[in-house]
């Protein structure tokens, strides 16, 4: 049995000791049962209507039969469900949860958005726009966390990243960088955190041309975010931290200028700051040499000034030789520029360090598949990395809630498979929605923990 070319029984005639028929033809079901948590989540932000609001439509209205909000949610919760692709949107436009998800009838209601319905959106949206979706992120994301903390936070960490998108085609701005060996994008990724918490949470997400220096759009999209920081948390001290491509006169400048703010920043080796950290490494290869493991201590110098800069700086040296058996030893030695007083040792190790994490909450967004910018035009590739982060966003949402479960620590693609990609029979009648679900889901219970956090009531 056929339907079109799509077989609809699959038959292991050997496989079991009686024949075996896999049936394609459960009407009104889904294997993304479990999505229903984004939609909750999602009310908590408001990220779809406030895209939508970014947006001016231009289409004739009675030719229109999807509004800017549906593409939009259709979009970001289709990338938080693992369909990054507008081709996908073909494959899911009777999809019952996906109509669910966009307030509407999952049996009768409208089918979703067709590829070229998605495609022609997102061509269609200027750097205005995007300007203001960016904007609106980091609203939502600050507020969301405003109100949860009441306000209170008394440290925030912003932590910016820059990461490689590699590109294959024929895309605008897409330039060989040698550095990564590769044609490519370079978004920059914005996090923030808050007191002693370990997650990062996304905040900004910015596009960028295939050669743009690491702190290319560092000062702007600061000068964005601090204010917005300091009115949802007016008592807050501020921490930035940066790696070594940052360390630029300008990012320092703008940086000093602001009150209450603290920075550490890694910088590239060189020959003067090499020389202040000679005499710690004679050290360090002594002690590499007794113990014939990797060694390391922390100096400091206040008396650096780089070329480029108009007063010296306080530079934290960490001397290290690394040493792996059967191998030379060979000398590594690092440095951080700060305006923060404490030792060392606590600046290296407790507070640069600790923006490590980062790349972490970088995998996950490549999971999300935030670098699937195969457009042509560099607007609406900028537009699909809003619309993951946006998605990003939501799953982090997700974790957040999954607290004192086994989820709580989980990577955002552990909890798409386990949370959200559940096989679903939809049930309709006049009075309520019936989500049919796996008796036998293995986190159940985390599930319902996280649905209870976000608003569910047990019926």
């Amino acid at each position: 049995m056929t339907t079109g070319t799509v077989p609809q029984t699959v038959l292991f005639p050997e496989l079991f000791d009686k024949p075996l028929f896999a049936q394609f033809n459960q009407e009104q079901a889904s294997s993304d049962g479990g999505a229903i948590l984004l939609k909750a989540a999602e009310r908590i932000y408001g990220l779809v209507k406030a895209f939508a609001g970014c947006l001016f439509d231009k289409r004739a209205p009675d030719k229109t039969r999807h509004s800017l909000a549906d593409l939009i949610g259709q979009r970001i919760f289709g990338i938080a469900c693992g369909h990054p692709d507008c081709n996908d949107g073909d494959r899911l436009a009777d999809d019952p949860i996906h109509k669910l998800l966009l307030d509407r009838d999952p049996v009768s209601g409208e089918r979703l958005a067709s590829q070229p319905t998605l495609s022609r959106f997102e061509n269609a949206v200027n750097g205005c726009a995007l300007y203001r979706m960016a904007d609106e992120l980091a609203t939502r994301v600050i507020a969301r966390h405003r109100r949860r903390l009441d306000g209170r936070a008394r440290c925030i960490t912003i932590d910016l990243d820059p990461t490689d998108d590699p590109t294959h085609g024929a895309q605008q701005y897409t330039l060989f960088n040698g550095y990564y060996d590769n044609w490519c994008y370079l978004p920059l990724l914005g996090f923030l955190s808050f007191d002693r918490e370990s997650e990062q949470y996304l905040c900004a997400a910015l596009l960028r041309h295939g050669k743009a220096v690491a702190s290319e759009g560092t000062v702007g999209l600061l000068s964005r975010l601090l204010p917005r920081l300091r009115r949802a948390f007016p008592r807050a001290r501020i921490l930035v931290r940066l790696d070594g491509g940052f360390a630029s006169p300008a990012v320092f400048a703008f940086l000093e200028a602001q009150p209450r703010l603290d920075y550490v920043i890694a910088m590239a080796k060189n020959a003067v700051l090499e020389r202040y950290a000679e005499p710690a490494m004679l050290v360090a290869r002594a002690r590499t040499w007794r113990s014939e493991q990797t060694e390391h201590l922390y100096t400091e110098t206040d008396e650096y000034q780089a070329g480029t800069w108009n007063h010296a700086r306080r530079v934290v040296i960490k001397a290290e030789v690394v040493r792996h058996r059967d191998r030379e030893p060979r000398d590594n030695p690092r440095f951080v520029v700060t305006n923060m007083r404490q030792t060392p040792r606590f600046l290296y190790e407790k507070v640069y360090c600790a923006r490590g994490d980062a790349e972490n909450r970088i995998k996950e967004l490549k999971a999300l598949q935030i670098d699937r910018t195969s457009c042509q035009a560099f607007s609406a590739n900028q537009l699909r990395v809003l619309l993951t982060a946006a998605a990003y966003v939501l799953m982090q949402e997700l974790r957040l809630r999954a607290a004192d479960t086994a989820c709580a620590r989980a990577q955002v693609p552990w909890l798409r498979d386990r949370l959200l990609k559940l096989g679903v029979q939809v049930v309709r009648s006049a009075r309520r929605i019936v989500l049919r679900l796996p008796r036998a889901t293995p986190d159940l219970a985390a599930w319902r923990h996280i649905a209870f956090a976000l608003g569910a009531r047990a019926g």
